[in-house]
């Protein structure tokens, strides 16, 4: 019988893995340009922002997200810019992606008081919840970035001058820039010193319209309101309290109250008077 002469296969020398690491093999899951599709389709609809959504926002499945920085950081959540366009269109947007840490991370140093009243039907949730675990860690922040998402919807329903909330993909919540076209992200009020009485006027009209559905937002400063065009927006919603049930709802508005009169009156505003706002805010809830 003739004899067959072995094919010799070559092994991969430095310059092939060099051009393998340099010309990596596309991934089929991902678009040609940019860093991931859209996630739209992996909302539900209850997960998506309220009827009807914004012209300006793309909707499309045929959009690709493209990461464009880092707007905030925080010890629970990072923020991020987010371009969302349809290749080769003028379809596009500016998002804000509010991403919850994972449980690696210390999460929510002041969660315990808020969290009360916020427990889940089963008991090992709970308890993994309150001992800090990896899985409870894990269902703080999901519990965390739902509260903000429904907080947020509801808010934007009630012509509260809140971001518009987008979608919510597990711990992520895209929601509506506030900034420039460009990506400038506007200033917190912390940093603004032009139109402060009509910025105070704003703000006590949301903060009595918040009392009335019986909110507080909990944590309330100048670093939590943004200035767009002399408009205020309210900013950084996971705490939202519930001022009725929650044990000591009424402290939270007596808080924010004295947070933000005592910021504003420091400025300049004579209107502005902790003890006054807090009282206009304890009748608008009808609590005693």
């Amino acid at each position: 019988m003739p004899k067959h002469s072995k094919t010799r296969i070559r092994g991969l020398d430095a310059d092939d893995l060099e051009w393998l690491a340099a010309n990596p093999e596309p991934d089929p899951d991902l678009p040609p340009s940019g860093d991931r599709w859209s996630t739209w389709d992996q909302s539900t609809p209850t997960e998506r922002g309220p009827k009807p959504h914004p012209v300006w926002l793309v909707t499309e499945l045929a959009a690709v997200d493209t990461e464009l920085g880092i707007l905030k950081t925080g010890k629970e959540a990072d923020v991020h810019l987010l371009s969302r366009a349809v290749p080769d269109t003028d379809r596009a947007c500016l998002l804000a992606a509010k991403r919850y840490r994972d449980s690696e991370h210390r999460l929510f140093h002041r969660d315990a008081g808020y969290l009360e009243g916020r427990a889940v039907k089963e008991s090992r949730m709970n308890r993994a919840m309150a001992k800090r675990t990896s899985f409870g860690m894990r269902l703080i922040a999901s519990q965390w970035a739902q509260a903000e998402f429904s907080a947020l919807c509801r808010l934007w329903e009630l012509g509260l001058p809140v971001p518009y909330p987008v979608q919510i993909v597990g711990t992520e919540i895209l929601q509506e820039f506030i900034g420039t076209s460009d990506g400038f992200a506007a200033p917190r009020l912390a940093n603004v010193s032009e139109g402060l009485e009509s910025l105070w006027e704003q703000l006590v009209e949301a903060m009595v319209r918040l009392a009335h559905e019986g909110l507080a937002h909990g944590d309330l400063s100048a670093y939590n309101l943004l200035v767009r065009d002399g408009r205020l927006v309210i900013i950084d919603l996971p705490q939202i309290v519930d001022v009725i049930s929650h044990p000591t709802g009424p402290d939270f508005l007596d808080r924010d109250a004295r947070n933000v009169a005592t910021w504003f009156a420091s400025k300049g505003v004579t209107a502005a008077d902790p003890d006054t706002l807090a009282t206009l805010l304890r009748r608008e809830a009808r609590l005693p």
